[in-house]
């Protein structure tokens, strides 16, 4: 067996399952799970229906490119929901089975391991933990940039020595951030594109929230390229109907940006073996071209924010983020005791920030920090904060 596979970490939810083992939480309480991003809203009739109306693509074998349909769905939705040129079906789009397979399948072709030195990759921290499995098993050395509450939960870029930058071949993004849930701003893209056009690395830009958002849509990595008059060079995105659409299952997701480095994935596909079924096919081009349904999402979203955040707010140094459907809230104690005692005490299950991140440069950026998604119905969300309000008030 491959020896990389050594390096991996368990994941957040194999640690959190750990940290609880043997409790016996308040069995009078039942229980509110706020600690994975899984959407829990109700899928989309139209999606349910076009996947019945589309079973006979059962029968067929999916082309990787996916079909000229839903490249096209695909393309035009990027155009309107970024207000740039639409771009092209045919070479700068490539539809993927959810943007986690994707964002760690990118890695294994974009990584270059015959180099002289261990290639690296940037990874925001915290972070999903795809980008340092994705690292890892493509042979790189991850290096962790992380991301402070002093710097707006952005990567401090200007720290990464420029030695690490001249050993760079890939940088992940992740903006609306996870955990954060922050933005990355038009002045943060001009930074990193430079650094990228002075030293050739890949942007990996990790856009799978950029729907969930109250006021202004959040700027994406290929508007802000091309805002700034530089076009698609080495920057693609990921985004997904997962969070967009409530549809997690259908696993369906894209990838688009510069044309060269799409050509070299796609042929990285063919042989990955990894196509999408006519069926969520038909299904996914549907939904990309639908926006009421996104909006009514985001409605939800946001009364949920209305009425958790004040609650919260009492008992824990927190607000509401740029975009995503998270909260990080500072915490009182240390983050995986608070976890374990609401767990124990409440029934409610957040994540602690510290399995969120690695300890990098003196400090481990998630430590103090829980997750909380605000993924359960409205009357649970509010039920499981003014829980965690009590908690508090006990500590």
């Amino acid at each position: 067996m491959s020896p990389r596979l050594d390096l991996l970490q368990p994941y957040p939810f194999q640690k959190l399952r750990e940290l609880f083992a043997g409790l016996v939480p308040n069995p009078a309480l039942p229980h509110v799970n706020l600690s994975i991003g899984e959407p829990k809203h109700p899928a989309p009739q139209l999606v349910k229906d076009a996947l019945i109306a589309n079973l006979d693509g059962l029968s067929a074998y999916p082309a990787t490119a996916g079909s000229d349909t839903l490249r096209g769905a695909i393309a035009a939705w990027i155009g309107r929901r970024y207000n740039i040129p639409t771009p092209d079906a045919a070479r700068e789009v490539v539809p993927v089975n959810g943007s986690r397979e994707a964002l760690f399948a990118f890695a294994q072709a974009v990584i270059d391991p015959t180099v002289p030195h261990t290639p690296v990759v940037l990874s925001p921290n915290p972070f999903y933990q795809i980008y340092e499995g994705a690292a890892l098993l493509a042979g790189a050395e991850p290096y962790y940039v992380n991301c402070l509450a002093e710097n707006r939960f952005q990567p401090d870029w200007d720290a990464v020595p420029e030695a690490v930058w001249a050993r760079t071949q890939l940088v992940y993004v992740c903006s609306p951030g996870n955990p954060t849930g922050a933005v990355a701003s038009l002045e943060d893209w001009q930074k990193l594109f430079a650094l990228s056009d002075r030293y050739g690395f890949v942007i990996a830009s990790d856009e799978c929230y950029s729907e969930i958002y109250e006021g202004q849509p959040p700027l994406g990595g290929l508007e802000a390229s091309v805002k700034l008059g530089r076009g698609l060079r080495n920057v693609v995105m990921f985004s997904s109907l997962s969070k967009r659409s409530n549809v997690p299952g259908l696993r369906s997701g894209f990838v688009a940006g510069d044309a060269d480095v799409l050509a070299k994935f796609l042929l990285y596909r063919t042989y990955h073996g990894c196509a999408m079924s006519p069926t969520v096919q038909a299904a996914s081009a549907l939904a990309w071209g639908d926006e009421a349904h996104v909006e009514d999402n985001r409605q939800q979203y946001a009364a949920k924010f209305e009425a958790v955040t004040p609650l919260l707010a009492q008992v824990l140094d927190v607000s509401q983020p740029d975009a995503a459907f998270y909260l990080w809230a500072r915490t009182p104690i240390d983050d995986t005791e608070f976890a374990r005692r609401l767990y124990a005490e409440q029934h409610v299950t957040v994540l602690p920030g510290s399995y969120l991140a690695r300890a990098a440069h003196g400090v481990n950026p998630g430590s103090g920090y829980v997750r909380i998604a605000l993924v359960a119905p409205l009357a649970d969300c509010v039920e499981a904060a003014r829980r965690i309000v009590r908690f508090c008030q006990s500590l």
